[in-house]
């Protein structure tokens, strides 16, 4: 986690931030289920996963990959940043024991409304280069001149 102040100054469109990489267990997708009180089976029973919904494993939950894709920025940003927005879009499942790394770049920098805005396009792949999913995320910054 940053905890230097990051500036809109210091931020360029193609700057990359730090890859997030990890790798789940099925120990944690199960406290998941229990946290967000999903109960559907592929995120915990790993025979009802394969032998009745024909996956090769449990499947990481949606919202887990999403948070995932909004830590990495928040991570990077530092603790004077806000996030305003971010969209995920999810287009294969990952499962236990999957590397995923989460790819941050800046595709865009604008004013809007009194703030410096920052969009960052994150992307998640899985251990073989496999396109998981993806964020579209807007995080606030301070401004050099308005911290001085």
């Amino acid at each position: 986690m940053n905890t230097a102040a990051r500036y809109i100054e210091d931020i360029r469109i193609g700057d990359q931030i730090p890859a997030l990489i990890t790798t789940l267990d099925r120990a944690q997708l199960f406290l998941f289920s229990a946290a967000t009180n999903n109960a559907h089976r592929i995120h915990y029973d790993r025979s009802w996963a394969v032998d009745v919904e024909r996956l090769k494993d449990v499947v990481i939950h949606g919202p887990l990959h999403g948070a995932l894709m909004a830590r990495s920025v928040t991570d990077w940003m530092g603790p004077a940043a806000h996030l305003r927005s971010y969209a995920i879009r999810h287009m294969r499942p990952g499962f236990p024991s999957d590397q995923l790394r989460f790819e941050g770049t800046i595709v865009g920098k604008r004013d809007e409304k009194g703030l410096h805005l920052v969009d960052i396009e994150v992307k998640e792949t899985n251990g073989e280069g496999e396109l998981l999913g993806s964020a579209e995320l807007s995080v606030s910054f301070p401004s050099r001149e308005a911290a001085t």
